[in-house]
């Protein structure tokens, strides 16, 4: 089985609880801490895309930061929120978890169960 990618807050409840269940289902696991290692731009475009969801999709919005930048108010390029979450982790929805060519945003962290079961 392929190597599974996580890429979390360890203080984020859900973050904990994916890692756990990743942990305990025995896959090859990496957690990737993104305030302290932050997502290159190219690694968040390459997420999205196998996530199949827009920049917009992945924002926190009911992060302080989101209403802050005023980004239920206008209208930004796709490459403007990606650079925005690249500089501000706080405004990417989390954990991302990544195998292969598939990658999900494991919101609600049950939703980790039948990735772990797909195959690619």
């Amino acid at each position: 089985m392929k190597k599974i990618t996580i890429y979390q807050k360890p203080t984020c409840t859900t973050c904990r609880k994916v890692y756990a269940m990743l942990k305990e289902s025995g896959v090859d696991v990496e957690a990737v801490n993104y305030y302290v290692e932050p997502i290159p731009k190219a690694k968040l475009k390459e997420l999205l895309r196998k996530m199949g969801m827009s920049a917009r999709d992945l924002l926190r919005t009911k992060e302080p930061l989101y209403k802050k930048l005023k980004l239920g108010e206008k209208e930004r390029s796709e490459a403007e929120l990606i650079d925005l979450m690249v500089r501000y982790p706080d405004l990417l929805q989390r954990p991302i978890v990544e195998r292969g060519k598939r990658a999900i945003l494991a919101r609600p962290a049950e939703r980790i169960r039948d990735f772990l079961f797909e195959r690619g």
